[in-house]
């Protein structure tokens, strides 16, 4: 699953009720990664599904060790289908039920989205990009694509530089082991190596740092004004307290479809 430039990847289906009963009291949690921490406010209010369905991964440590398995600088670079368990190559994190698409907000730099299988909008799963640059109607034209890709919270503090130097990074061609490793982002890697944690841009883990009432009250994201639908997207006042995937195909367990 890939967006149109570059597009995401889908996800294995399972039953969609866990996602309903689940009670997010979360707002902003915390990367850690290899490269350094950062944090991300998540919209628990405008986007409550998608919120949901993203913690219940964070806690239940389903993104423990998952990696950076794809960059296109000056587009993405994601995350959240893969981890490294101790040796190459990586492993497919299981997925949950898919989730409804919430296209409230607008993909402009810096902010987290859901990624899926191209032409379903309601297949997000377990992976997410983050926007290197405002891709909202060029580019990729997220906020248009596939019913738009949903944006649940925002890079805050100094994180775009740590995605930004993911970007950076030199890509290879994995895709000998599985379709969505062809643009792998590594760290001190010569052709030839087995790739390892010394390369990999790995995630240790995601926790929740800030469970208070409504602290993204303070943010204004863009909405997505794009698709015209008929119900007005809510109020952009979007914190903590309400409840609780791009690109994996059903290629297999999980695969990149690439689209045009």
């Amino acid at each position: 699953m890939k967006l149109l430039k570059n597009t995401l990847f889908g996800a294995t289906l399972v039953s969609a009720a866990v996602l309903s009963s689940f009670d997010a009291e979360a707002t902003i949690v915390q990367f850690e990664t290899s490269l350094g921490n950062f944090e991300v406010n998540l919209y628990d209010q405008g986007t409550p599904q998608t919120v949901a369905n993203f913690l219940e991964y964070v806690n239940a440590g389903a993104y423990n060790n998952a990696i950076f398995h794809r960059s296109v600088p000056g587009f993405i670079v994601q995350g959240g289908g893969f981890e490294y368990d101790t040796e190459w190559p990586v492993v497919a994190i299981p997925s949950n039920a898919p989730v409804q698409n919430e296209p409230v907000y607008s993909n402009v730099k810096g902010t987290i989205a859901m990624a899926k299988v191209g032409g379903n909008p309601n297949s997000a799963t377990n992976q997410w990009f983050f926007n290197l640059e405002n891709n909202a109607t060029t580019g990729g034209a997220l906020d248009i694509q596939n019913s738009g890709f949903t944006v649940f919270g925002e890079v805050t503090g100094d994180g775009m530089a740590i995605l930004e130097q993911i970007a950076g990074l030199p890509r290879y061609d994995f895709g000998s082991s599985g379709a969505a490793l062809s643009e792998l982002p590594l760290q001190n890697f010569e052709a030839g190596q087995t790739p390892d944690d010394t390369h990999l841009i790995i995630i240790q883990s995601i926790t929740v740092i800030d469970a208070a009432t409504d602290t993204a009250a303070g943010l204004n994201p863009p909405e997505n004004t794009s698709l015209n639908t008929s119900t007005p997207p809510p109020t952009t006042s979007s914190g903590g307290g309400s409840f609780g995937m791009i690109l994996i195909g059903l290629l297999g367990l999980i695969g990149l479809r690439r689209k045009i």
